[in-house]
């Protein structure tokens, strides 16, 4: 093998062993290992035949070529479970696994015969008791229909699961389809999918990449990047040509641009190296029978700060399941005690009546009517606990995030879908999602003059030098391209601000691309690129008579702040004083601000060696570029101009709506505060006449900051109410801004906050909101990584279509609930009435599981496929305390079982007299199926099926039909569901305990079905208003809701007796309900949603970690292998060796049960965290390369 590699490795002059080898290298080692053994990096890519400027040739045959030799950008993801394995996982639930035991033994006792003087007897009272003798010997029926209808329930319960994980692994494929990475092919720069990349391509890397293969610089512009995932360093590491040249996958560029040639790509790459080996040690963990760390979902973050724990877990588990965790407690309850009641009543009146009154011999014939009580109680079980809500938040959710899509939603976290529904604020990005992100300079002061339309070149003082400006000082990725069709406007590809200004060039009718060629990257001296502090961007090229030149832009009251020329009419600079930069503001920029322009100024300024000009900079010896202040000074002004980036037309109607719907949307922007006032005035957002703020962002935190420099909460709540704007903004402003109106108790209901982002720094802000969105097309990997949601258009409207989907979620959760909680309680009711009177339950175990089963698969799937409508929009968020069930839900809940109860009991006691039939209250054990009974069942599921229609409207709407015609899968389960209703009755026979109806009969049962619309309709009249505040369900506290949201953040040595009772309450209810199996199609979507843009075509490795600065804040980032460095300035710094999917922490069940271990996919890692470093333990490593990390891990897994 390794021969053959060597071969393979030789046409290119280097091995695959070599290139990781070389990868193992950091800093300046790695240069000098590079320069010993290559001659550095233009002689590694002769050997692998590239060319740092043109790239590989692109041709197919090099490229298979280089895929057999270095292998494919791509791990392999861990296979799917088989369909059989996920039978086998249904199988395990604790109830059907009893109604299976209780089936075999009635199957076996059916054949039990007893000894033939006590058979005797026996037969005589079968006779009595009204049965037939003959008949019992069809006693096998019911145990082999318990059976099937377990199995049914098992087969679609894996059926589901299958379809769901291939569904959203075809997903998951098509978003890594579409993440695509800047790649110089053939001389042109190409956007090609990161699974395409090969060893050799030459890949250009900018501020917010993610990088999906390992590499080496060959050339870099004040490059810093995180590696934090691969190394545990939480600084970012300044990269160069010479000091560090080498890129790792999986790391994040944070600022600075460079190229750099691809040595290592999937599995040969570090992160795939770990990645791989982690993957062996779980399978020799497998084989050993041990317990896998890695992939385990149940691991708990430990962490000294209290305040962390309770930030983290606020953001792992919505309010929605808090709630449905308490609701299905206490339904757990009920249903326990219930039917434990019926059988305990069935048994001891059986026992009193054959034994005490009949003086019966005990015989073990009468096990079978024990067994018979135990499955009548334990489908009682079945029916009364709503193992349907886990199946019912499943469906909605997974339906809701695959119809996002169309509304350019991308859903990463499946709980971001319905806590969206219950967004009170909306802190929203400016450019690209208010606006149309198309940017044009409409207005330009230059020479003095102020243009408010396009001027002539030859009307432009240094109009050479100010082309160059602009040409130069970009992004050379940022580029003006012809129309793909005849007439439309130019293509802007790139940065779209820089797109304007290379546009105005273009209009002066000159040409920036030669510009380019004359002056191509590679010749830049020094890049000083755009940030969030900076504000602006420079870049230091070479002059002709020596020396240097800086050109500078960036935002126009920054930027003139360090000017001290300005280029007059006369094309010569002249002093610019600070009395005339304020003119210049009032009266130059703050018209275009007003006019919603977002305005940008040029500067440049000359470093040379001879007799400097003026505006110039005598050098003796080359400057100080790493002093960043003394050489982006003094500065002559070349131009002002005005951008314009229109608002989008449909948003101000989008903002309307929010508003109406209760959602209070502000506009966090880095542009000047005119310019924000005025698109935020075209907004809507702020109206003349309203009080409202509109601050800067040192304004606003000097108003919520006190002495000592912190935010003080009672300050802050003076502010944030009626803050519309905040212009000039940093990202560390909006996370405060953020931060503080989620920590606000202002409000008895805690804001529940949705924050838009694009840059790499706004990934605080999009962690600690409650619903983060990336932009789809604007945001930088970083960003999409620190998301909940992907905005694929960038506009501001699939928001509010977020909105109504999060709130359609809730809404379809709590139709299910009305459906299933009315057939509850009937069930339940009639049940154990008919056990304290009849000695029997009316529904006979194998109908009631019929029932459970459409209310569960069937009605979950119906009432979870509704869409979303514009009514929606017309009312407030519901709130974290409000009830679940409201008071009109209780009110149609308890009013439709009044009324199916008042039919099925005058049916069980007069239906004999009602269609002339013979009764079938006193039947024996084994007595043939009545149609009495089956008139009784059949009544029930009509009416079942009429209130499904009544439960699509939860809000007192009287037009229950009301959009029925548009969702086409109620429509045909309901007509599935009635149909077989007709099979099952006409010749379930024996197996259903049915017998055939006549039509009259049917048309009487159909009759009391319709008869719920009618009900309905009355229950609807009476005001809900007048009802008692009581008759609600399912609403929690505060208290209760941090309880629940805590129960995974506490292991058990912890726990005081309180907690511990909690605790034994909610897995007691959990080792009881089917709720367990069910909960496995959430965290197969909630895994692989998850992993949708963290794997890519790597299925990588790639970090969370992004931002170490937000961990103390946020939620759980990243499955880790952390070793905590000793204390430093009182904290730890925590060093993590690789990482995984975003949220950890999520093993947390959804609606709060069975926290079973769940092998996620591939892609995911353990998490271990140790104890502190003591003072006098030794200093943990900082792993600089992968043989490190490697040692380290494997030590840490063997033990």
């Amino acid at each position: 093998m390794a021969a053959e590699e060597a071969e393979a490795g030789s046409k290119f002059g280097c091995t695959v062993k070599e290139l990781r080898d070389l990868m193992e290298n950091r800093g300046h080692e790695a240069y000098a290992h590079l320069q010993d053994t290559y001659g550095g990096v233009l002689e590694l890519c002769k050997k692998l035949y590239t060319s740092p400027n043109e790239g590989l040739s692109g041709s197919a045959s090099d490229i298979e070529n280089r895929i057999n030799v270095f292998g494919s950008n791509v791990i392999p993801p861990k296979p799917p479970k088989t369909f059989l394995q996920l039978v086998w996982e249904a199988l395990q639930d604790v109830t059907l696994i009893i109604l299976i035991v209780a089936a075999i033994i009635s199957l076996g006792l059916s054949f039990y015969h007893p000894p033939s003087g006590v058979e005797e007897e026996i037969l005589d009272s079968i006779e009595r008791a009204g049965g037939d003798a003959t008949e019992s010997e069809a006693g096998w029926i019911e145990g082999v229909a318990i059976l099937v209808a377990v199995f049914v329930v098992v087969f679609v319960t894996a059926f589901n699961d299958w379809r769901k994980e291939k569904q959203f692994r075809g997903l998951q494929s098509k978003i890594e389809d579409e993440h695509k990475f800047s790649t110089i092919r053939g001389g042109e720069v190409l956007q090609i999918p990161v699974s395409d990349i090969v060893v050799g391509d030459i890949c250009q890397v900018k501020y917010g990449d993610l990088l999906p293969a390992d590499g080496i610089l060959i050339q870099s512009n004040d490059l810093k990047v995180d590696e934090s995932s691969l190394t545990g360093e939480s600084d970012h590491v300044k990269k160069g040509d010479v000091n560090d040249p080498m890129l790792l996958s999986g790391t994040h560029v944070m600022e600075g641009s460079g190229k750099m040639v691809v040595i290592a790509v999937g599995v040969n790459s570090q992160a795939g190296i770990i990645f791989a080996l982690l993957g062996a040690t779980e399978e020799e963990k497998n084989e050993k029978g041990g317990e896998v760390l890695a992939n385990e979902n149940d691991t708990k973050i430990e962490s000294d700060n209290p305040e962390l724990k309770a930030a983290s877990s606020r953001k792992e588990k919505s309010v929605l399941q808090a709630k449905l965790t308490k609701l299905a407690i206490q339904i757990g309850y009920a249903g326990t005690g219930v039917a434990v009641m019926t059988v305990v009543i069935l048994i001891l009146r059986f026992c009193i009546e054959k034994f005490a009154v009949e003086n019966m011999p005990w015989s073990a014939y009468y096990i079978q009517h024990f067994v018979k009580f135990f499955i009548i109680g334990v489908t009682v079980l079945v029916v009364a606990v709503p193992e349907g809500l886990p199946l019912a938040v499943t469906l909605a959710l997974a339906y809701s995030v695959r119809k996002m899509m169309f509304d350019n939603n991308l859903v990463r976290h499946l709980d971001a879908c319905e806590t969206m529904g219950n967004a009170t604020a909306i802190c929203s990005d400016k450019t690209g999602t208010l606006t149309t992100n198309r940017m044009t300079v409409v207005q330009s002061y230059v020479g003095g003059t102020h243009h408010r339309s396009m001027p002539s070149f030859d009307q432009l003082p240094m109009g050479e030098i100010l082309v160059k400006a602009i040409a130069v000082n970009s992004g050379y990725t940022s580029r003006v391209l012809p129309p793909e069709t005849q007439g439309d406007l130019p293509r802007q590809v790139g940065n779209k601000t820089e797109c304007a200004l290379l546009g105005y060039v273009l209009d002066l009718g000159q040409s920036y691309e030669a510009v380019r060629e004359h002056q191509p990257e590679d010749s830049l001296h020094k890049v000083y690129t755009f940030n969030s502090v900076r504000k602006s961007m420079s870049t230091v090229v070479p002059i002709e008579k020596g020396g240097f030149r800086v050109f500078t832009k960036g935002a126009s009251e920054i930027v003139l702040k360090k000017c001290s020329w300005i280029v007059g009419k006369d094309g010569l600079p002249h002093r610019f004083s600070h009395q005339d930069q304020e003119s210049m503001v009032s009266n130059v920029i703050e018209p275009m601000a007003s006019e919603g322009l977002r305005t940008i100024c040029i500067a440049y300024r000359d470093f040379v060696v001879g007799d400097p000009e003026a505006n110039e900079e005598q050098m003796a010896q080359e400057p100080n570029w790493d002093d960043e202040d003394a050489i982006v000074g003094s500065l002559t002004c070349l131009c002002v101009v005005g951008i314009e980036d229109p608002v989008r037309p449909e948003v101000p109607d989008a903002i309307k709506r929010c508003q109406k719907a209760g959602i209070c949307v502000r506009m966090v922007t880095g542009d000047n505060v005119n310019t924000a006032r005025s698109i935020a005035t075209k907004c809507g957002i702020i109206k003349p006449g309203e009080d409202f703020l509109v601050l800067e962002g040192k304004e606003f935190n000097k108003r919520v900051t006190g002495d000592d420099g912190a935010v003080r909460s009672d300050l802050f709540d003076k502010v944030w109410p009626n803050l519309r704007v905040l212009a000039r903004s940093s990202p560390q402003d909006k996370y405060t801004l953020v931060k503080g109106i989620i920590d606000s108790k202002l409000n008895p209901n805690r804001e529940v906050v949705a924050v838009t982002g694009d840059g790499t720094n706004d990934g605080p802000a999009l962690k600690k909101a409650d619903v983060g969105f990336a932009m789809g097309i604007a945001g930088t990997d970083v960003a999409k990584e620190a998301s909940d949601i992907i905005l694929t258009d960038d506009n501001f409207t699939s928001i509010v279509k977020a909105v109504m989907w999060g709130r359609n979620v809730y809404d379809s959760i709590a139709k299910f609930l009305q459906f299933q909680l009315t057939v509850n309680v009937v069930a339940v009711v009639v049940a154990f009435l008919g056990a304290c009177v009849l000695k029997d339950s009316p529904l006979k175990a194998i109908q009631m599981l019929w029932v459970n089963l459409i209310m569960d698969t069937l009605a979950s799937l119906a009432l979870a496929t509704e869409l979303p409508t514009v009514e929606l929009l017309e009312r407030r968020p519901y709130g974290r305390t409000k009830a679940l069930i409201s008071r009109t839900m209780m009110k149609n809940i308890l009013g439709h079982a009044v009324y199916q109860m008042t039919i099925i009991f005058t049916l069980l006691f007069a239906g004999e007299k009602m269609f002339d039939i013979d009764s079938g209250r006193e039947s024996g054990l084994h007595a043939a199926p009545s149609q009495h009974f089956t008139i009784i069942f059949n009544t029930f599921v009509m009416m079942t099926l009429f209130n499904e229609i009544n439960s699509r409207k939860i809000h007192g709407q009287r037009n229950v039909f009301s959009g029925l015609h548009n969702n086409v899968v109620f429509i045909g389960i309901w007509i599935f569901t009635f149909i077989a209703q007709i099979v099952i009755i006409q010749i379930g026979g024996y197996a259903f305990a049915t017998a055939p109806l006549t039509i009259d009969q049917w048309m009487w049962c159909f009759f009391f079905g319709v008869g719920v619309l009618l009900w309905g309709q009355l229950v609807t009249t009476i005001p809900t208003n007048r009802l008692p505040h009581s008759m609600t369900l399912g609403s929690a506290t505060k208290e209760e809701i941090e309880l629940i949201e805590q129960d995974d953040q506490f292991d058990e040595e912890g726990l005081n007796a309180d907690d511990m009772g909690r605790r034994g309450q909610i897995l007691w209810i959990r080792g009881l309900t089917r709720l367990q199996h069910q909960l496995r199609v959430v965290r197969a979507f909630k895994s692989t949603l998850d992993g949708l843009e963290e794997c890519r075509s790597l299925r990588s490795f790639h970090s969370s970690h992004s931002l170490r600065a937000s961990r103390s804040h946020h939620r759980p980032l990243s499955e880790e292998i952390y070793v905590n460095a000793p204390r430093q300035n009182g904290s730890y710094t925590n060093m993590a060796l690789a990482t995984g999917s975003k949220r950890a922490a999520r093993g947390t069940d959804r609606l709060g049960c069975s926290q079973r271990s769940h092998s996620r996919s591939a892609e995911n890692m353990a998490l271990v965290q140790e104890e502190p470093a003591s003072p006098s333990s030794p200093s943990p490593r900082h792993f600089r390369s992968s043989s490190d990390c490697k040692e380290h891990l494997e030590m840490m897994t063997n033990s």
